[in-house]
């Protein structure tokens, strides 16, 4: 009775079998998610991106379930124990946990007291207790018979605590019972913190005497006792009704109160207990909580990422990037509106040489020559005393100029790795970190892709989680969201072309290195003779890599080379010339369409045109998208950069002031707004709506421009508190 992998993912997921079978179909052949996604929309139904990670996770999970389940299967055959009844109890396990409580019989142990007991030729005597038949005489007498001193049982006590012994680790090891205990610790079990030591003051001090229960325990607040238990701060326990657990054993256990074994039972149950159950379920709840938070964590992480990569490029600009600092001074770096090093210097206008004047020279002769549009300032130390200058500078030279802070997390790491010092051999770290501030803005994705994501810094506890996890998940949204945008094959660096379908670094590499050797590309099918891009990741990566000013002008969209035959019967059909796609489209073509078929609607017409042209009804309308606009960048739906001409100092912050911010992070209870003073301010959910809302996540992204109002200032703290219900 093996599980229907299929029929159980097309239940879970709310969606057709056959979208499963063709989708699994597709992952078994080697085809990653966003050439899935994007190209594979007929045989899956439309499934996206999203769906489609989700889907490819659990289908993991349960293939690794079956396999477990067949290993477990084969082992205790090999013992001779399989029943029929058990393999159906195994073969019907819906989750890994119950398959290895029903192992957990079976499995082969260390030496432990039951063991040593059962070895001392004491079984028989804890069958005769477990199965409760005696009713009249004394249980040392019964255990007489079992005394050997040459078997080490020199007493009939002895020959009871082994079999007590023997009983207690059945009771641990049976499924059902094991399975009960699980659930009503979870249920009715609470997490205990206290202080490691109460009088040393530490940022755990909301936890220094707390009790929550487990099953309603915040995520975020898991990874906070879990940080402060790693760090010796303090100490965690989770306590339960020991009663309610008895009793709880004792329903399968005792059959027969009248049995003389009764009060040996009782006292066999607690030990079980106590000494073999409690310890391995307590550790188990904590795991529960830890994987739940981590898994939660993970989410927020990505979907955090997302955002930050999804930012939209601030194109056609000339930039000046300031890293700011204070004894080293600011590095300042000036780019060209292709993110090209124009120049770069060092200014010194904050502590300890306060070189205001000086600075400002600089940044006067910056700005004339290089004609610049944007400054932008990393947000990191002396971020807000440097804006103070760069807004003074502006104002006293009345340039029509604007500045914005750029999140630097991760800037360092990147400018002191081996790929910057790759890009940049001749430029010093500080230098590679300005300049790569000022791509942030110019191009968020394409600079971002260059750092190891959990260096981008906007999630929650990011270093304390299982870093496997994290990085599998961060790796899938930079791949999305690369794939999702599409790259130029003619300027992308090889960090940009590793996240693309198909291709990996070393290809990567390849490509870049063919584009130095051969000049740029004028064709797709020249991908065929990058060294080891072989047909399978042609297919996989081609939509995705755009040629700006190719022989065919259908190589700069993210139509498939497989559907340029349809794409060009479809032209040919409506008149339109293709290179109406270098002029930025043609908006009438869904127009030409129904004129074509004479059709109720645009739906039946697309229809009409699919079956005559031999081709998927999806396929084309994605085709007559892309012939609208071409190339059309998704990031344009978000939010767009917040520029600033003027600066706020906390001292300037009022209650009730209203402000408008960027939110910077998004965590379990609530946002980070930058509002253009030193430290981000905090909107909790509780000031998000005025309706319910179950996550941050659902009114606010990384990158959103708010609405805010101050209800809350901690000068000693420098902490601000926001409410969006304005």
């Amino acid at each position: 009775m093996k599980m229907d992998i299929i029929q159980k993912l097309a239940a879970e997921f709310k969606i057709k079998t056959t979208q499963v079978e063709h989708t699994v179909g597709l992952i078994d052949e080697g085809n990653t998610i966003p050439f899935i996604a994007r190209y594979r929309k007929e045989v899956t139904g439309g499934l996206t991106d999203v769906v489609l990670r989700d889907l490819d996770e659990r289908l993991k999970y349960l293939r690794n379930l079956e396999e477990r389940k067949e290993e477990v299967i084969r082992l205790i055959e090999e013992q001779g124990k399989l029943t029929e009844d058990l393999k159906e109890e195994i073969q019907k396990a819906e989750v890994l946990q119950r398959v290895e409580d029903l192992y957990k019989p079976f499995k082969q142990k260390k030496a432990t007291r039951a063991s040593k007991a059962k070895e001392r030729g004491l079984e028989p005597l804890a069958m005769i207790m477990f199965a409760q038949l005696k009713t009249e005489g004394e249980p040392l007498d019964e255990a007489l018979a079992f005394v050997d001193p040459e078997k080490e049982v020199n007493s009939p006590e002895e020959a009871l605590q082994g079999a007590m012994d023997i009983i207690a680790e059945m009771i641990a090891d049976d499924p059902e019972i094991t399975k009960d205990i699980r659930e009503k610790t979870y249920s009715s079990g609470v997490i205990c913190t206290e202080a490691a030591d109460p009088e040393e003051k530490t940022v755990y001090d909301m936890y220094y005497d707390r009790q929550e229960a487990i099953s309603k325990i915040p995520n975020h607040r898991v990874l906070a006792i879990n940080r402060g238990e790693k760090e010796k701060k303090l100490k965690v326990k989770i306590t339960v009704n020991s009663e309610d657990m008895h009793g709880i054993i004792a329903k399968s256990v005792i059959k027969n109160e009248k049995s003389i074994f009764f009060a040996l039972l009782q006292e066999t149950i607690a030990d079980a207990y106590k000494r073999l159950m409690a310890p391995s379920i307590e550790r188990e709840m904590r795991n529960i909580l830890t994987e739940r938070a981590e898994a939660e964590a993970v989410k927020i992480f990505a979907k955090n990422t997302e955002s930050l990569l999804m930012v939209p490029p601030v194109k056609g600009k000339k930039v000046i990037s300031i890293d700011p600092g204070y004894r080293t001074g600011c590095k300042v770096a000036a780019l060209d509106e292709t993110g090209k090093l124009k120049a770069y210097t060092t200014i010194y206008p904050t502590q300890p040489k306060n070189d205001v004047a000086g600075a400002c020279a600089v940044l006067k002769k910056m700005v004339e020559k290089y004609h610049t549009d944007i400054i932008v300032i990393g947000n990191g130390t002396a971020s807000r005393e440097t804006e103070e200058v760069v807004a003074g500078f502006i104002s006293d030279n009345g340039y029509d100029i604007q500045y914005t802070i750029v999140n630097e997390a991760g800037a360092s790491v990147y400018s002191a790795s081996k790929l910057a010092a790759e890009e940049y051999p001749d430029l010093d770290v500080t230098t590679r970190g300005a300049m790569s501030l000022g791509r942030r803005l110019q191009d968020p994705l394409a600079e971002l892709v260059k750092i190891d994501p959990k260096s981008i810094g906007v999630g929650q506890y990011q270093h304390d989680i299982n870093q496997k996890l994290l990085e599998g998940a961060l790796s899938n949204v930079v791949e999305d969201c690369v794939n999702r945008v599409g790259v130029d094959l003619n300027t992308a660096s090889p960090s940009l072309l590793s996240y693309i379908a198909g291709i990996n670094m070393g290809i990567a590499k390849n490509i870049v290195a063919y584009r130095e050797e051969n000049g740029k590309f004028t064709d797709r099918k020249q991908l065929m003779k990058v060294p080891k891009l072989g047909e399978k990741a042609f297919k996989q990566c081609a939509g995705f890599l755009r040629i700006a000013d190719g022989d065919n002008p259908l190589d700069a969209t993210s139509v498939h080379p497989e559907s340029y035959g349809a794409a060009q019967a479809m032209m040919e059909k409506l008149g339109v010339d293709s290179q109406v796609i270098r002029k930025g489209g043609d908006k009438s073509i869904e127009d030409k369409i129904k004129t074509a078929y004479s059709a109720k609607n645009l739906k039946q017409s697309v229809s009409m045109m699919a079956d005559e042209l031999g081709v998927g009804e999806i396929t084309l309308a994605d085709i007559v998208e892309e012939m609208k606009k071409p190339a059309r960048d998704p990031r344009e739906d978000a939010p767009p950069v917040v520029f600033r001409n003027d600066v706020k100092s906390f001292e300037d912050l009022k209650i009730d002031m209203e402000l408008t911010g960027t939110v910077r992070n998004v965590v379990d209870f609530g946002a980070f707004v930058d509002i253009g003073v030193k430290n981000d301010g905090l909107v909790h959910i509780s000031q998000m709506s005025d309706k319910y809302i179950k996550h941050p996540m659902d009114v606010v992204s990384v990158g959103d421009t708010v609405k805010v109002k101050i209800i809350s200032i901690d000068p000693e703290k420098m902490k601000v508190g926001l409410t969006m219900k304005l």
